[in-house]
């Protein structure tokens, strides 16, 4: 699916845009060449007033979305399973904030903009200083739409995920995501070549793909009511809220309704279950209700838990997935 002016929309679910494709369950698409921000306007090496300027063109928030992708067949009530099989990278990236934003607003008083030149094996770049990176590439967006017929903006996290930022959502890792209406319809985009969690200068270092492959499986009747991720290692369930003390209990009350009823295990248990062994991670901080976004709307916090899988026995591993894909 390639990006054209007909499947990208600038920040925002559309439910308006047309199916840029049906597929499937199992199904894999191709999204080549995805576009930066502002209509693929930016580029390597602009300066932050020339940024500026675009962000005056097109006002409100400047994430690319591709999509969307409609599953055939699928219905609220289901999860469509969303995995990155395949990222490359573009061969640059960039991180800016300006003044006013991210999580110390008041602390600098220019903007800041630093331009990264990846490696050819899209792996490796260099900082300042000598410093060096390890690129982990994922996408800080992947979606369904909300019920309802009017947009919804990209920015923020719920229940349809949205701008998750996880940095674990990396190559081999799954998104499941609870189908709102029929179709689902899947939006993508917001390329990370890397990000630590908190986000707190609002964007690490976002690039975009020359090559980014999804696989979507469709699961009848989970009763996941929330996005969930799922590693080689671990269960990641979500929480957002207006701050971080509200987001941190809803993650643990999420982890917990999910889990004790997938794993058959009690709510007590569960909960010992996140203290003892989860590990609970601002995964954003910085996207606030006062940043220079127009139009910004909802939940500007969130917190990701942890649930390492190694310390169950297989035959309780076994039955979540059982749980999570029925349909296998």
């Amino acid at each position: 699916m390639d990006s054209t002016h007909k499947t990208v929309r600038s920040g925002i679910l559309d439910p308006k845009a047309p199916p840029a494709a049906t597929i499937e369950s199992g199904d894999e698409v191709e999204y080549p060449n995805t576009w930066t921000n502002w209509q693929n306007e930016m580029k390597f090496g602009m300066s932050f007033a020339e940024r500026a300027r675009l962000r005056e063109q097109y006002p409100g928030c400047p994430l690319q979305l591709i999509g969307p992708v409609e599953m055939a067949g699928s219905r609220p009530g289901d999860v469509i399973e969303c995995r990155l099989e395949r990222l490359r990278l573009a061969d640059w990236g960039c991180n800016a904030f300006p003044t006013g934003a991210g999580a110390l607003p008041h602390d600098f008083d220019k903007p800041y903009t630093h331009y990264f030149r990846f490696d050819e094996t899209r792996t490796r770049a260099d900082y300042v200083h000598g410093i060096s990176f390890t690129l982990e590439p994922f996408l800080g967006i992947v979606a369904v739409e909300p019920a309802g017929d009017d947009p919804v903006g990209a920015l923020p996290a719920g229940a349809h995920g949205g701008n998750l930022s996880l940095r674990e959502l990396t190559v081999g890792s799954s998104l499941f995501l609870p189908v709102a209406k029929p179709g689902g319809r899947i939006w993508v985009g917001d390329v990370h070549a890397l990000q630590g969690d908190g986000l707190v200068d609002q964007t690490a270092i976002k690039s975009t793909a020359e090559e980014l492959r999804m696989r979507y499986d469709l699961h009848r009747d989970v009763g996941l009511s929330r996005p969930l991720a799922e590693t080689d290692t671990h269960w990641i369930g979500f929480g957002f809220a207006d701050n971080l003390d509200d987001a941190l209990i809803d993650c643990v009350r999420g982890l917990i309704g999910w889990f004790s009823v997938a794993a058959g295990v009690g709510a007590a248990e569960a909960y010992a279950l996140c203290s003892i062994s989860a590990s609970f991670r601002v995964t954003q901080y910085a996207d606030q209700r006062d940043a220079p976004h127009v139009g910004l709307d909802g939940p500007p916090k969130g917190v990701h838990g942890l649930l390492p899988k190694d310390i169950f026995p297989a035959e309780l591993r076994a039955r979540v997935d059982r749980w999570l894909r029925p349909s296998r």
